[in-house]
């Protein structure tokens, strides 16, 4: 039985309500249970992530053999971390993630609330690169899928671009679409245009990994 954890973004300072029941209720559509991670905010990191492994632990415990993140923004990086950090136990380890818009470098300058809010405006590099998602893939990582827009200007698609890179040279099975328009935080994209179009394709994803059997 699959469970998806759903982390809201908010710039690591609070949970956005569009990217977390409403998320819930359209996976629950496609017959997928799901709740909402309220991870930690305005936590020094890796707050954020131990409320992860801890809450994929729980699932693990009630019985979901398949378990799985999707994140939006702030709360795709801290869905990334969940994926692609070092250490996990066997139990607290996804099988899939879904990053939507997510911030992936914490070295690039962009969307520095995030990063302020989750490791301080004094972090040095090896802590930056440490938090980075860019870095972290490598051969073990899970599935995952990706989408953000080309003309995002709070968190740039470059971001998406790095990551769909680093998994493409660790050789993990991976999809990355980039939409031409649309703004940040689009969460589920109802009406907003070509990037209304990234549920039915995670939709088919999710039914191409064995995820969903409808």
């Amino acid at each position: 039985m699959t469970h998806l954890l759903v982390l809201p973004g908010g710039s690591y300072a609070l949970h956005a309500p569009r990217s977390a029941e409403p998320v819930v209720e359209w996976l629950g559509e496609l017959g997928i249970e799901a709740s909402v991670l309220r991870y930690p905010v305005l936590t020094r990191h890796p707050g954020p992530l131990l409320a992860a492994r801890e809450a994929i632990r729980e699932q693990r415990a009630a019985g979901h053999d398949i378990v799985g993140v999707i994140g939006f923004s702030a709360g795709g990086h801290a869905a990334g971390l969940a994926a692609f950090a070092p250490g996990a136990a066997a139990a607290e380890r996804v099988d899939f993630a879904i990053l939507c818009y997510p911030a992936v470098s914490m070295e690039l300058p962009h969307h520095s609330t995030s990063r302020i809010n989750l490791i301080g405006d004094d972090a040095d590099v090896e802590l930056r690169a440490a938090t980075s998602l860019d870095r972290l893939v490598d051969s073990q990582s899970p599935p995952t899928f990706v989408w953000h827009t080309a003309d995002d200007t709070v968190i740039p698609v470059e971001h998406s671009y790095r990551l769909a890179a680093a998994l493409a040279r660790a050789r993990v099975p991976h999809e990355l679409h980039v939409f031409a328009r649309g703004n940040h935080a689009l969460a589920l994209a109802r009406g907003a245009g070509p990037a209304e179009a990234w549920t039915d394709l995670c939709r088919a994803w999710l039914s191409s990994g064995g995820w969903i059997t409808r």
